[in-house]
């Protein structure tokens, strides 16, 4: 459970390592941010699974590689809406990624979701819903809040595609798959950041985020997820709202608005108890 802490606290470092940039862009900043995860898990992956994980990878199927582009996916997108619109607005719209995991596996391999995951949901897009329209009232541009859904779409499809391979007893590893979905989001990002013009002092926070916010937490939360139960790993996931809102306060100066609040505390306090609700009826069969 302090290891899973730790992987929260560490992503939430984005929001506000990216508030103190001072030339690299929208892309520049994705395509940097990937590459030195790139790099990172290139020393890392071998040090946990051996010289011969990258020639396991190419043996992996399919499932590995359409995960790896859902990571690619929620990278990309998570630090283009970082630069258009809050880091509030960001965390919030990504903590939607449960309820959309529920729903895409209910859709697409027929899982039951249960009633308090549907109240879950209802609650959760009426708090998403308030945070978007009263923002749309107040003149404020939507591209980064609609870019920022993508994130949790992505993570959606991710955590499906993972179910879905499991049930046919085909587990993905879920580390080589965030190395394929590095590498491809700095492909991707590449072109779009030319020229680049972020200096030293911006390189040295990216290469930060790479290795530290986000290599380092993503192995760290894929070791915790063979240990900690899936309700414990969700509410423990959700800290990275708190501490993300928090850190970018307190570093950045940028405070959340009213919207985001009403919206945010609706979103995670349906998630919450819909977790909580959970765990207690795990407990319950298990007693």
């Amino acid at each position: 459970m302090l290891l899973m802490v730790v992987a929260t606290l560490l992503w939430s470092t984005a929001g506000v390592v990216t508030r103190h940039l001072e030339h690299a862009q929208k892309f520049e900043v994705t395509f940097w941010r990937s590459l030195f995860t790139v790099l990172s898990l290139l020393v890392i992956l071998p040090l946990m699974q051996g010289r011969g994980v990258f020639a396991r990878m190419r043996h992996g199927g399919a499932a590995l590689w359409v995960s790896g582009l859902c990571w690619c996916g929620m990278f990309t997108f998570f630090m283009l809406a970082i630069m258009l619109t809050t880091v509030a607005n960001v965390l919030v719209t990504m903590s939607l990624t449960p309820l959309l995991t529920a729903l895409a596996a209910r859709i697409f391999i027929g899982h039951r979701v249960p009633t308090r995951t549907w109240a879950a949901i209802g609650v959760a897009g009426f708090g998403i819903a308030y945070m978007y329209a009263s923002q749309l009232g107040q003149g404020v541009s939507m591209a980064g809040t609609l870019v920022a859904l993508c994130v949790p779409v992505s993570g959606a499809a991710n955590w499906t595609v993972t179910q879905h391979a499991h049930a046919q007893g085909n587990d993905v590893d879920l580390i080589p798959a965030v190395l394929i979905g590095a590498v491809l989001s700095s492909l991707i990002t590449f072109p779009l950041a030319w020229p680049f013009q972020a200096s030293g002092h911006d390189l040295g926070l990216l290469a930060g985020l790479g290795l530290g916010q986000l290599a380092i937490p993503c192995v760290l939360a894929v070791l915790c997820t063979k240990v900690l139960k899936a309700p414990e790993v969700a509410l423990l996931g959700l800290l990275e709202v708190i501490f993300g809102i928090l850190l970018t306060w307190l570093g950045a100066g940028e405070a959340p608005g009213h919207d985001v609040l009403v919206g945010g505390t609706l979103v995670i306090g349906a998630l919450v108890a819909n977790e909580i609700v959970a765990w207690r009826g795990r407990a319950c069969v298990q007693i």
